[in-house]
């Protein structure tokens, strides 16, 4: 049945913690600062007194996450139907748990499922906890750019002829920078052959507000989709869903997974804001994320229009693993003012006050959300002008800004043998052959090189080197500095 309007411009979470609070009970009882009573100067200046005095869990008024049945059952449904899912999740340890619950709630240990290389780390984190085995895809990768895009349909299909057993493919769509690729198709592909496709949809909660943009994941036929409520829309940090859909998913696994994975101690600030967030998109989503396309599409051509700056559009996206794009993330390649990415960044953040929301070796990317405006717009475009009226060089940029992305290395053991097998340690510049115990990679976007499991190859070893010596931030090993890596003994 249809909801009324005034059914769903409400948000029941929101709604309960502030009758619990109006009702003036005497809190004897967690969290330790008893709604705000003893709490720190400091604290309140970051949180209101109205949210202290709400920041409470596990009242009967205000539900529970793990079994809930009123208000925030009453949210989930309403956020279920806002995106056209049978389900949602609401997610108190982001996307990573998100996905580390989509995993084990569809995987067994010793499960075989499909995975591009260029999935995020909390992908292989969920792969170690579910006890599977990855088969890792090489994702397209576009040589002008320098990075990964998506999968493509023969790709997928070459992977399910050579490992049929797999139960599922988890993908990542879109990828960071936007950049889609035909998942319905995919999607088609892997459910003839019995398979769940299972998708990190961490930078698509926005996608279904606009038909300009890309569809989401759920509508391409994804069976579970973790989306970043908090990283494009308006929740908090840290609150994020996962939306499931169709008959082929376990339902009360996957609410087993997620009550296993999150806190016993929800904060309700997060679940309110996950209550508040979808109900700012149901009452005007289309409006501001329609902006924000617009916005986003008078930017990139006024950027363009710079002299050795480059964003690519959508009408970039047209061959097979790329076939759409997100058009209010904005990636600007900077190597024609002789600059890396990295570089760039610096400048923008120290001289003008702009912060990316990520470098690589070649590019800068910009996230324009549905809070934005044309002075935001406008700001980031003038200081662009500043970057490459002030701040070109005559010599280009350092030829490790174009050294490609390694291909996928070979496999000695999963992920999950070599996280619980015996370690040592090894000179980096010494570590080809051997079979990796950590993880390396940037952040953002947060990508591993090498995952536990893999042997460790020449190239993966010169490439990780080359983005040290840019400046991109080293994250996973032991050992930051890379002097030496943890390996299976």
């Amino acid at each position: 049945m249809e909801q009324h309007r005034d059914d769903i411009l409400r948000a029941p979470i929101a709604e309960a913690m502030r009758a619990y609070a109006a009702d003036s009970a005497r809190a004897y009882h967690t969290p330790g600062h008893k709604q705000g009573l003893g709490a720190h100067p400091l604290l309140k200046a970051l949180v209101t007194e109205e949210g202290l005095r709400e920041e409470v869990s596990l009242m009967e008024e205000l539900d529970d996450l793990h079994e809930p049945t009123m208000c925030i059952k009453e949210a989930q449904e309403m956020a279920a139907a806002l995106y056209g899912a049978d389900q949602a999740y609401f997610m108190i340890n982001g996307t990573t748990g998100a996905i580390h619950t989509m995993l084990m709630g569809a995987l067994r240990p010793g499960d075989a499922v499909l995975v591009p290389r260029n999935a995020h780390r909390s992908m292989i984190g969920g792969i170690i906890l579910a006890g599977a085995h990855p088969v890792f895809l090489q994702p397209e990768v576009d040589e002008r750019l320098g990075i990964a895009m998506g999968l493509t349909e023969e790709t997928v299909a070459r992977a399910i002829a050579a490992h049929p057993e797999a139960k599922a493919l988890a993908c990542v769509y879109p990828t960071y920078y936007g950049v889609t690729f035909d998942l319905a198709r995919i999607a088609a592909l892997v459910h003839a052959h019995d398979m769940l496709l299972l998708v990190d949809e961490a930078h698509g909660p926005h996608l279904r507000f606009s038909e300009a943009l890309p569809p989401q994941a759920i509508d391409c036929g994804a069976d579970m989709a973790a989306q970043s409520t908090h990283k494009i829309l308006g929740a908090m940090t840290q609150a994020s869903m996962l939306l499931v859909n169709g008959p082929r998913v376990d339902r009360e696994r996957v609410r087993e997974a997620a009550s296993l994975l999150q806190s016993t101690s929800p904060n309700q600030l997060l679940l309110a804001s996950l209550d508040i967030a979808r109900l700012q998109m149901a009452e005007n989503g289309r409006e501001t994320v329609g902006r924000a396309v617009r916005l986003a599409g008078r930017l990139r051509s006024a950027i363009n229009a710079i002299d050795g700056l480059w964003s690519f559009g959508p009408e970039y996206t047209c061959y097979p693993g790329a076939t759409g794009l997100d058009a209010t993330k904005i990636t600007v390649q900077v190597t024609g003012l002789g600059l890396s990415g990295v570089e760039a960044e610096s400048i923008l953040r120290h001289r003008y006050k702009v912060q990316c929301e990520l470098s690589d070796a070649r590019n800068l990317l910009f996230i324009l959300s549905y809070a934005d405006t044309e002075e935001q717009a406008d700001y980031l475009l003038e200081a662009l002008r500043q970057l490459a009226k002030d701040h070109r060089r005559e010599h280009a940029a350092d030829k490790a800004t174009q050294m490609a992305l390694p291909a996928v290395p070979a496999q000695g053991m999963t992920p999950r043998e070599a996280f619980f097998a015996p370690k040592g340690s090894v000179a980096f510049s010494e570590a080809e052959g051997h079979i990796a115990a950590e993880q390396v990679m940037f952040y953002p976007p947060g990508i591993p090189i090498l995952c536990p499991g893999d042997v460790i190859d020449a190239a993966s070893l010169r490439y990780i080197e080359a983005m040290q010596a840019l400046g991109l931030k080293v994250v996973g090993p032991r050992d930051a500095s890379l002097g030496r890596i943890q390996v299976v003994k």
